[in-house]
């Protein structure tokens, strides 16, 4: 009887160890604003989109707001940042919060001489897998177009396993219009990357496309 009782144990021990176990189910977002030139005109259609966002994730979810500058790979660029509390009076209240540092942030920002969008997607990736998501979003405002200071070094692969990428508002720039092939490349620059990096990328100019990319 002794031994019978061993082998139970033993088989549930063992069905416990083999059967699958879910991932986390929460949803992490983290958004790079480009701060570079007169893109910085573009942050007010940037505000409706990070209060849309706030609306649309739930307690446990997390959400950071970064700007690109000159060297984007820092915590220090990182405005606003938050995971959702369980009880819906606080979570609110970090809502709050957080909207009133973006609008602080887009009263007061100014434009910055180059534009680090690598640096800043190195970040996005180290804070969202620090924070164990389940669904990691990158979402990228901006015109893609990077411009790094001398001596910076960006020639780095991105790993993006699990990441989807969506770059939105990819503003046209005005060479764009003499030569359009520039704005594809850059598309294709970007896309190419993000790929290689086993990433998911999308580009959605729609923003009213934006909830599905966040609720998927």
């Amino acid at each position: 009887m002794k031994y019978l009782w061993i082998t139970l144990i033993a088989s549930v021990f063992i069905a416990g160890c083999d059967s699958p176990k879910e991932g986390p189910t929460t949803k992490g977002v983290y958004m790079l604003l480009d701060t570079s030139g007169t893109y910085t005109q573009e942050l007010v259609k940037a505000q409706h989109l990070i209060n849309f966002t706030l609306a649309k994730l739930n307690p446990g979810d997390t959400f950071a707001v970064a700007r690109v500058d000159t060297a984007s790979f820092s915590e220090k660029d990182i405005v606003a940042k938050v995971t959702f509390d369980d009880r819906p009076s606080i979570a609110n209240r970090q809502k709050r919060q957080f909207r009133e540092k973006i609008d602080t942030f887009v009263k007061e920002v100014k434009p910055s001489g180059y534009t680090d969008i690598t640096g800043g997607l190195l970040q996005a990736v180290e804070y969202l897998n620090e924070a164990g998501v389940g669904k990691k979003t990158a979402l990228i405002f901006s015109d893609l177009k990077e411009e790094l200071k001398k001596g910076y070094v960006r020639d780095i692969p991105l790993q993006l396993q699990g990441f989807s990428v969506v770059a939105l508002n990819v503003t046209k720039l005005r060479s764009d219009n003499i030569d359009p092939r520039e704005y594809m490349d850059r598309l294709q620059m970007w896309e190419e990357r993000v790929n290689a990096g086993e990433g998911t990328w999308r580009v959605v100019n729609d923003m009213e496309r934006l909830e599905s990319i966040i609720l998927d």
